[in-house]
C-alpha cells in the first residue's frame, strides 16, 4: 500500500514562525540552508538603500551608454512621442529591463551581490517572471506614480521581515546571502 503524496509533503514540511510551509526537501542554494530564515538573515532598510543605489548608477552608465548613439543620429535633438520622448520611453525599459532580468537569471542585481543580498520568494520556490513583473515593474512604478510614494520605502524599516510594499506584492523577501 503506497503513501498518498499529501501525507509525504506533510512529514517532510514544518511551520515556521510566520506560519509558512518550509519544505526540507529546499534546495539549500536557495536560501543558503534548509532551515527557515532567521531575523538576522533579512536584508534591511539601509543594506537595500545601498545596494539600490549601486543599482542607479550601473543602469544611468548603461543608458548613457546605449541612448548615446541616440543623440548622434538625432543631432541632439529629442524625438517626442507624445507626452514622452524616445529617450526616456528607451531609459525606462532598461531600467525595468535591468531588474527584472538581473533578478530572474540571478536573484540579485549588481548593487544585491556586491552587498550579498538576495531576492527569493517567500514560499522558497523558483523566482517566476510574474513575481518579478508585479515585484520589480509594479512594485516600482506604484513608488514613483506620485511625487510622495517614494517615501513608502521606508515601509521595509519597519516591517517585521524587512519586505517593502514591492516585496508584498511580489511575494517575495531580501536575504543576507550565505
Amino acid at each position: 500500500m503506497g503513501v498518498d503524496n499529501d501525507s509525504q509533503e506533510r512529514r517532510n514540511s514544518k511551520i515556521d514562525s510566520h506560519d509558512h510551509i518550509v519544505h526540507e526537501h529546499q534546495p539549500a542554494h536557495e536560501i543558503g540552508s534548509n532551515d527557515h530564515i532567521d531575523s538576522k538573515s533579512y536584508a534591511g532598510f539601509w543594506m537595500r538603500f545601498w545596494a539600490y543605489t549601486i543599482d542607479l548608477i550601473v543602469v544611468f552608465s548603461i543608458n548613457g551608454i546605449l541612448l548615446s548613439p541616440l543623440k548622434v543620429v538625432t543631432n541632439g535633438t529629442e524625438m517626442n512621442l507624445g507626452a514622452w520622448t524616445l529617450a526616456g520611453i528607451l531609459g525606462v525599459i532598461i531600467l525595468y529591463g535591468y531588474f527584472v532580468v538581473m533578478t530572474k537569471y540571478f536573484g540579485q542585481t549588481i548593487g544585491k551581490m556586491i552587498l550579498g543580498l538576495k531576492v527569493i520568494r517567500k514560499d522558497f520556490e523558483p523566482l517566476q517572471w510574474s513575481d518579478l513583473i508585479f515585484r520589480e515593474v509594479v512594485g516600482r512604478f506604484f513608488y514613483r506614480v506620485l511625487a510622495w510614494t517614494g517615501i513608502l520605502y521606508l515601509v521595509v524599516a519597519f516591517d517585521q521581515r524587512k519586505r517593502g510594499i514591492h516585496d508584498m506584492i511580489g511575494d517575495t523577501i531580501v536575504i543576507h546571502e550565505k
